[in-house]
């Protein structure tokens, strides 16, 4: 039996461990803390995503902002069971606090993919 749930594209898995340890906050749902947190989950990506955007669109990538947002991406996205989102955040983040910008294009792009995948499977989580 497999711990993962498939999202509607059928390729961001959500760690349904993680799931169940938010689950057991709040037996019975009656605090709504699952869709609570994939709330604030959701108003965090929309303060973030657009300063990653404008980091990205400058001559030089600035990597102080890729590791501001990969570092908070990191920490909330495996606190809801996105895990390979998370990995992906403490690549780009141990890549920017390097000073390391080879390659971190194509892991951002790959981020920014993840994060769309993520979020379809919240939305059908919560349906």
């Amino acid at each position: 039996m497999s711990t993962m749930s498939e999202s509607p594209s059928g390729s961001t898995m959500l760690d349904q461990p993680t799931l169940d340890r938010l689950r057991e906050l709040d037996p019975g749902g009656t605090a709504r803390l699952l869709p609570r947190v994939v709330a604030a989950y959701e108003t965090s990506l929309e303060r973030m995503l657009p300063d990653l955007a404008a980091a990205r669109s400058g001559e030089a990538l600035n990597l102080n902002v890729v590791r501001h947002v990969s570092h908070t991406l990191k920490s909330s996205s495996a606190s809801l069971g996105a895990l390979h989102l998370a990995s992906l955040c403490a690549e780009i983040e141990t890549k920017a606090r390097n000073g390391e910008p080879e390659g971190l294009d194509a892991l951002l792009d790959n981020m920014l993919t993840e994060i769309n995948q993520v979020r379809l499977a919240l939305k059908a989580l919560l349906n």
